[in-house]
């Protein structure tokens, strides 16, 4: 009993770890220059939600109207991530997060179906299925811990350079136990890899900072922060203006008096 508990806490902390942002699937953004017509506006809704969060309403009803319409997997793809934002910033109850998360992964499934090495759509079903149990508030912690894992192992062997993967890789190594499999200094690879192919990927830098201050490497995590807050160029900016810049204060914040 005592086992299964600890579990439960560590499925939590693993899935928010691992899809408590907004990540923007690689393969979309490359392509994010040529979406036309209503995928391309959702695109520009869902990557500037920040500046009017009904944005992200129109996103979803264009992407499912497309998919209703001519499902492909580019649009498969950006509406399941559109479901999973809007679960996390427009849902006013339980069951309408619960419900979008669900859909989310659903559209995920229906995108791996249709291209089974896509690693954006093991991504996508990784995240809203993480998400889903949350909310659903019913964990299977031995079931999911080990589908998020093959999920991860599937998304970097399809792409070992994929930066959201990566990122999730390490948030998964560094929430998990060491009882369970979590391995710090391995979770601060995947997130130097990640940074090693998008710089500017803030989401990986916090969790890499995060990963020094387990560590006791302050001085080194008080860096990576302070390049968060400082960052110009985010890759995502709805994500560092709503997440990755505010966490990264707090974390200053928190380890400013240590050495």
């Amino acid at each position: 009993m005592l086992l299964e508990f600890e579990l439960v806490g560590v499925v939590r902390r693993v899935v928010r770890a691992c899809a408590f942002t907004v990540l923007v699937p690689v393969a979309a953004c490359a392509a994010a220059p040529t979406l036309t017509g209503p995928a391309a506006e959702a695109w520009t809704n869902l990557t500037n939600f920040h500046e009017d969060p009904a944005r992200l309403d129109r996103a979803r009803d264009l992407l499912q109207s497309e998919v209703e319409r001519t499902p492909t997997l580019e649009t498969l793809v950006l509406l399941s991530w559109a479901h999973l934002a809007w679960a996390d910033y427009r849902a006013t109850t339980p069951e309408a997060k619960l419900a979008s998360y669900e859909r989310g992964r659903d559209v995920a499934q229906r995108a791996i179906e249709l291209a089974p090495r896509s690693p954006d759509a093991h991504f996508w079903y990784a995240a809203n299925l993480g998400r889903w149990a949350i909310a659903r508030g019913k964990l299977h912690a031995a079931f999911l811990i080990s589908t998020l894992k093959a999920e991860i192992q599937t998304i970097l062997e399809l792409d070992p350079n994929h930066v959201p993967g990566l990122a999730m890789a390490g948030s998964f190594y560094l929430e998990m136990p060491g009882m369970f499999g979590g391995d710090v200094p391995r979770a601060e690879g995947y997130f130097r890899r990640a940074l090693a192919l998008d710089a500017h990927f803030t989401r990986a830098r916090v969790e890499l900072a995060r990963c020094l201050i387990q560590q006791g490497r302050y001085g080194e995590a008080r860096e990576e922060l302070q390049r968060v807050v400082d960052e110009e160029r985010p890759s995502y900016r709805a994500d560092w203006v709503v997440r990755h810049r505010p966490t990264a204060q707090r974390l200053l914040g928190e380890i400013r008096a240590k050495s």
